[in-house]
């Protein structure tokens, strides 16, 4: 599962970045040797879920979060539909690649498999 979230600055450049981050990072042990952070998703034929989400994006100086980080609802609608086209056309298409509704109030389940979470920041090319 990968959670989404678009930068009111983000850009196609951006969104290139990640889809390739998404598709290469190794973050699975090898089957046969169990070597640790070895295998893709891609390399171990996984599907990917989806799921955009501004809230990644919010900031609680006060009590009430402060979304004005997050891309406005149009322009990030646009700008998901293009990375969940680009993911799915780069890996397998809608048959390994799934998302949610943009916008949608939707109930997600994630078993975490281990204790591992990134976050991947095209802002922050090193992080």
């Amino acid at each position: 599962m990968v959670l989404i979230g678009i930068r009111e600055s983000d850009t196609e450049k951006d969104l290139s970045w990640i889809v390739k981050k998404i598709l290469s990072v190794k973050a699975w042990p090898h089957p046969e040797t169990q070597k640790a952070w070895d295998v893709s998703v891609t390399s171990a034929g996984l599907d990917i879920l989806l799921v955009s989400q501004f809230t990644l994006y919010a900031r609680l100086k006060k009590p009430k979060p402060d979304y004005s980080k997050a891309m406005g609802p149009t322009q990030a609608k646009d700008l998901y539909g293009q990375l969940v086209e680009e993911v799915r056309r780069q890996y397998g298409g809608p048959e390994r690649v799934k998302d949610g509704v943009f916008g949608a109030k939707m109930d997600v389940a994630l078993v975490n498999d281990g204790p591992v979470t990134y976050v991947l920041d095209s802002n922050d090319p090193d992080g």
